[in-house]
């Protein structure tokens, strides 16, 4: 008898403990099932709110967002202004009469910046009333220091470390590890300051379509 009641007692308390168990594991399934929904719907928002204020690009392979959109082609180039490695300030109203390709970049020293700035450098030798910006939050100090070295005298530096370059173009970071300074991008303008061509580079590891550039010239 007292065997029987034994037996009993330890089905009752093997049915709770397998109820328990299942009972947590229901409530993690439910847990984690709600927290992939979450990040779903934010990750939706994200993309939404990029995808209408700005755009999104590539760091790795991972997603970073820019303060907005770069100007499309046709388009009046928006106010800006620049400051040149001798400190003087140049806006839209100096490249007037001149066509203008826009190298812009996240830091001269970075090797597919550096990169982008030498090859500018070789094709700027062949384009007529063309100047060719390489445009960067860096210091102008570094800019100039970068060219001087490598004795690029093609191409001029401009530095948006003090202007609304960044938000005027579309093109500042705003997150990821290299919020705060510039995407890499290229926008060319004629001589009255009109888009011909424009590229936001979709993976800032990689470099520009400079044929894409050139041709735009033609």
């Amino acid at each position: 008898m007292a065997a029987k009641k034994k037996s009993a007692k330890k089905k009752i308390a093997k049915k709770k403990s397998v109820k328990k168990v299942v009972k947590k594991a229901v409530k993690k399934t439910a847990k984690k099932a709600a927290k992939k929904s979450v990040k779903k719907v934010v990750k939706k928002a994200v993309k939404k709110s990029s995808s209408k204020n700005g755009s999104t690009v590539t760091l790795g392979g991972n997603p970073v967002s820019t303060s907005g959109k770069l100007p499309k082609k046709g388009a009046a180039a928006p106010a800006f202004t620049l400051t040149t490695g001798t400190l003087q300030e140049i806006s839209n109203k100096d490249f007037r009469g001149k066509r203008v390709i826009l190298n812009i970049f996240p830091s001269i020293d970075t090797p597919t910046c550096a990169t982008s700035t030498r090859t500018f450098n070789s094709l700027a030798a062949s384009l007529n009333n063309t100047e060719v910006y390489c445009v960067s939050a860096d210091l102008p100090f570094a800019q100039g220091r970068f060219c001087g070295s490598e004795g690029l005298a093609n191409v001029k530096t401009a530095s948006s470390f003090r202007s609304n370059f960044g938000n005027a173009f579309g093109v500042n970071l705003t997150n990821g590890v290299l919020k705060g300074i510039l995407a890499r991008a290229v926008v060319v303008l004629d001589e009255k300051g009109k888009v011909l061509h424009s590229e936001l580079v979709s993976e800032i590891a990689n470099e520009p379509n400079y044929e894409a550039a050139i041709n735009s010239l033609k």
